[in-house]
């Protein structure tokens, strides 16, 4: 148990620091061939949190535990919005952008809705996993058309320009890259492999598996980066980062298992836990929108997801 509980700690760890070194060595290596900042902030950046999920569900689904592998990409979405911006909001209001609540809630809820069609089935086939990648490359391609075709373009690039490392050597920038691309998944392979020998443990399925250790632990980036956000009053950043992480969860993520292991899928997952996810994105559009004027997340709203989160945790435990 110990031997696990520390291949849990030292993957989680590694994991984390490997993606952000694998997004710092990709964005440089990236400005360094001359790429823009804004194409780089809405690609490399923007995935850089969901980076551990990525590595997760990849390294599950090829050792066959596919239900581990969905359970960490619906895990991660409740753990995003009730733990994650429930925690951030106790620190403070958080305030809403209308594009955010005109855009990128729905689409992050359509995605949703169209996910949860494709599992409800009990399966998981391949060109379902290729069908939501796909989606996700036409979702991207429509962010960067938007970005360059919008009025307000030279602001997004000072923006996107903060975002990315500058003046780092050429050579320095591939080291991280390749120290990413080589340790993100060893490290995810850790994390899995500790995570279940503790799971087993305690007699539980590799879907609850996915959905509360490996979900959230992969979830922190997000936590890390959604408080940055507050603490500096960007709070468009708190919440992008939770909703375009959710997105790229569910349209990306998802589909790896979908492409790699399709199969059938734990009749729970397509249920229960399909269910919670889309009734948790579906709240934070009704709280938003019922704030008032304001159009922000409130300290008792964070108390609420907080408490929901807490509730479906006890739940998974008691299956």
């Amino acid at each position: 148990m110990l031997f696990n509980i520390f291949m849990l700690i030292a993957g989680l760890i590694a994991l984390v620091w490997s993606a952000d070194k694998f997004v710092y060595g990709a964005a440089a290596f990236a400005r360094n061939l001359g790429l823009p900042p804004m194409l780089i902030g809405l690609t490399i950046v923007a995935m850089g949190s969901s980076a551990p999920e990525m590595f997760v569900a990849a390294t599950a689904s090829m050792e066959g535990m596919t239900d581990t592998a969905i359970g960490n990409v619906l895990g991660s979405n409740v753990a995003n919005i009730t733990l994650i911006l429930g925690l951030t909001a106790l620190l403070g209001a958080i305030a809403v952008s209308s594009q955010t609540l005109k855009r990128e809630i729905p689409l992050m809820i359509i995605a949703t809705a169209i996910a949860g069609y494709f599992l409800h089935d009990g399966m998981l086939t391949r060109i379902e996993g290729f069908m939501l990648l796909g989606l996700f490359f036409m979702l991207m391609g429509y962010f960067i058309w938007h970005a360059v075709t919008n009025k307000k373009q030279h602001v997004q690039d000072d923006e996107d320009d903060s975002e990315v490392p500058k003046g780092v050597p050429t050579s320095k920038a591939i080291m991280w890259l390749v120290v990413g691309i080589v340790l993100l998944p060893l490290s995810a392979d850790w994390m899995v492999q500790g995570a279940v020998g503790i799971a087993k443990a305690y007699h539980l399925s590799d879907l609850v598996i996915g959905l509360t250790i490996i979900a959230i632990g992969t979830s922190l980036p997000e936590l890390a980066a959604c408080v940055a956000g507050v603490l500096k009053k960007e709070d468009d950043l708190a919440i992008g980062n939770i909703v375009g992480s959710n997105l790229f969860n569910i349209l990306a993520v998802l589909a790896i298992p979908g492409i790699i292991a399709p199969g059938v899928v734990d009749a729970a997952a397509s249920t229960r836990d399909f269910y919670m996810v889309l009734a948790t994105s579906s709240a934070l559009a009704v709280f938003i929108l019922l704030s008032g004027r304001a159009r922000s997340l409130k300290r008792w709203h964070g108390v609420v997801l907080l408490c929901t989160f807490i509730a479906y945790q006890l739940v998974l435990f008691q299956v």
